[in-house]
C-alpha cells in the first residue's frame, strides 16, 4: 500500500447505553432498564476509518463534525487512531442511542440534524492526492456528494459503499458494496435478487465490480466482464449483532484492493473479516478508550453487572498478589484472554498473614490493589478478607473461575459455590521458577 486509506464519508456518534432489565414498568408494557454503563464510539464513516486504523493500516478521515458536545466527543474518540480533516457540517453531529439489555437491543434514539456543506479545501485535496485507496462510506448526510468532483482525477482503487438516503455511485469505481436493501434503490429495472442486482449494478453504475451483500449468506459478486461468484462466510453468525457489518467489510476490501488484490480476493477477505466481526459481538464489541473530567475506575460488583448486562463473558481469579511478577502478569493476561471481563479477588493483609505467616503480605493491600488495577488485562479488583474467596465469587456470579497451575488436581476451597453457581473452572500452567516465595529467597 503505497499511501494510506482516506475515507470520505458521514461520521455520527453511536452510543450504547447497557443495562439490566427484569421487570416491566407499571404504566405501560415496556421493560424497565435499569443503566449500568454508557458506551460510546465512532459510527458511520468512523467506524470504518476505526476499524481499518485497527488492522493496522494508515488512515485518514475526511469528514463533517459538528462544534458541539457530540462532536468534540466524537474527535476525542477518533483522534488517537487516525488523522481527522475536518469538512464543516450544518446543524448538529448526528447521535444513534441504543438502548441495551443482555446483548438485545431495546430502542434506537437519533438525534442530530446535521448535513455536511461542501467546502473544498487543500487538506482535502492533500489527503486525496497522497491516497492509496479511497473508501466513500456514504450515510445519507452529504459528505459523499464531494466524492465526484474530489475523485474525478484519482487513479487509486475506490471502493463505494452506498447508502439508501444517500449519493449515487460515480462511475468507475473498483468495487460497490451495497446491501441488498441499497441495491434495492440503485437497480434501474427493478430488484429480482442479489445475483441480478451484482450484474445489473456492473452495468448501470458502470463499476469494475458489485458485491451485493446478503448477511450471513456472505455476498454475491459481479466483475465487469466476468462471471457471477457467489462468496460465503467462514463462520455463522446469524442472530447476533450485525451493527457495523457493512463497514468491516468495506474496510477490509479497501485495503485489499490498496495491496494489490483483485476484486474477488478483496470480497472474499471483506466478507470473512465482517462475518468474524459480527461472531466477536458486532460494533457493541467496540471499544474505544474514553477519558472524561470526574472518571473513577469501576468497581468489580460494576463491572460484573455491565458484563452480564451486556451478554458477555465475566472471568475471575484470586490470590495474594504479593510482590506482583511475571508469573502473575501472563497468568492475568491469559485469564482476560478467556472472556470480556476480569475481575482480580486479592486476600486482605489480615487474610494473607493467616494463610502465609506473620512476616507477609509484604506489600499491602492498597499497592498491591494499585499496581493490579493498572495491568491493561485487569478491569477490577475486590479485597475479601475471608481464608476464601467463595463470598467475593458468591457477589461476583463470574463465568469462569481461573487457577494457577499449581492448584492442578486439587479440590479447591471455592468449588461448592462455584458449582452453585454453575461457573467453569480453568487451570492455567504458571511459568516455571516464579514466585513470590523464589523472589523473597532472593532478596534475603
Amino acid at each position: 500500500m503505497r499511501g494510506p486509506l482516506v475515507v470520505l464519508g458521514d461520521t455520527l456518534l453511536d452510543v450504547d447505553v447497557e443495562g439490566e432489565a427484569e421487570r416491566l414498568c407499571p404504566d405501560a408494557p415496556v421493560p424497565v432498564v435499569e443503566v449500568c454503563a454508557e458506551q460510546a464510539r465512532p459510527g458511520g464513516a468512523g467506524l470504518a476509518a476505526l476499524l481499518a486504523a485497527r488492522d493496522g493500516a494508515e488512515v485518514v478521515l475526511v469528514t463533517a463534525i459538528g462544534d458541539d458536545a457530540d462532536g468534540h466527543r466524537l474527535c476525542a474518540l477518533l483522534s488517537e487512531e487516525v488523522e481527522l480533516v475536518r469538512v464543516p457540517l450544518r446543524g448538529g453531529t448526528v447521535r444513534k442511542t441504543r438502548v441495551r439489555a443482555r446483548g438485545q437491543t431495546l430502542v434506537r434514539l437519533d438525534t442530530g440534524d446535521g448535513t455536511a456543506r461542501y467546502s473544498p479545501t487543500p487538506e482535502v485535496a492533500e489527503a486525496i492526492a497522497a491516497a492509496g485507496a479511497v473508501l466513500v462510506s456514504d450515510y445519507g448526510r452529504g459528505v459523499a456528494r464531494m466524492a465526484r468532483e474530489l475523485l474525478r482525477e484519482t487513479t487509486v482503487p475506490v471502493v463505494w459503499d452506498p447508502h439508501p438516503r444517500g449519493e449515487r455511485p460515480m462511475p468507475g469505481c473498483a468495487l460497490l458494496t451495497p446491501s441488498e436493501a441499497e441495491a434495492r434503490r440503485l437497480c434501474p429495472d427493478g430488484y429480482h435478487g442479489p445475483d441480478q442486482a451484482a450484474r445489473s449494478l456492473v452495468r448501470a453504475l458502470r463499476a469494475r465490480a458489485v458485491a451485493v451483500t446478503t448477511g450471513e449468506r456472505g455476498a454475491a459478486l459481479a466483475v465487469e466482464g466476468g462471471p457471477l461468484t457467489r462468496v460465503p462466510p467462514p463462520v455463522r453468525a446469524g442472530g447476533q449483532d450485525a451493527c457495523g457489518a457493512g463497514d468491516r467489510l468495506a474496510s477490509a476490501a479497501a485495503l485489499a484492493l490498496a495491496d494489490g488484490a483483485d476484486a474477488e480476493k478483496a470480497v472474499i477477505i471483506g466478507v470473512g473479516e465482517a462475518s468474524h466481526f459480527v461472531q466477536r459481538g458486532g460494533a457493541a464489541g467496540v471499544r474505544v478508550q474514553e477519558q472524561r473530567l470526574g472518571d473513577r475506575p469501576r468497581t468489580a460488583l460494576e463491572v460484573a453487572k455491565l458484563t452480564r448486562a451486556s451478554g458477555g463473558r465475566l472471568i475471575a481469579t484470586g490470590g495474594c498478589f504479593d510482590l506482583l511478577h511475571a508469573g502473575h502478569v501472563s497468568l492475568l493476561r491469559r485469564a482476560r484472554a478467556l472472556g470480556d471481563a476480569l475481575v482480580v479477588c486479592v486476600n486482605s493483609d489480615d487474610s494473607v498473614r493467616r494463610l502465609k505467616g506473620a512476616s507477609r503480605p509484604i506489600v499491602d493491600v492498597r499497592d498491591r490493589v494499585e499496581v493490579l488495577r493498572a495491568l491493561g488485562c485487569v478491569d477490577a479488583v475486590m479485597v475479601f478478607d475471608e481464608d476464601t474467596p467463595a463470598a467475593a465469587i458468591e457477589q461476583l456470579r463470574p463465568d469462569v473461575w481461573v487457577k494457577g497451575g499449581d492448584y492442578e488436581g486439587e479440590e479447591l476451597p471455592e468449588s461448592e459455590v462455584l458449582g452453585r453457581l454453575g461457573a467453569e473452572i480453568v487451570v492455567l500452567s504458571t511459568l516455571p521458577g516464579r514466585s513470590t516465595t523464589n523472589l523473597i529467597r532472593e532478596i534475603q
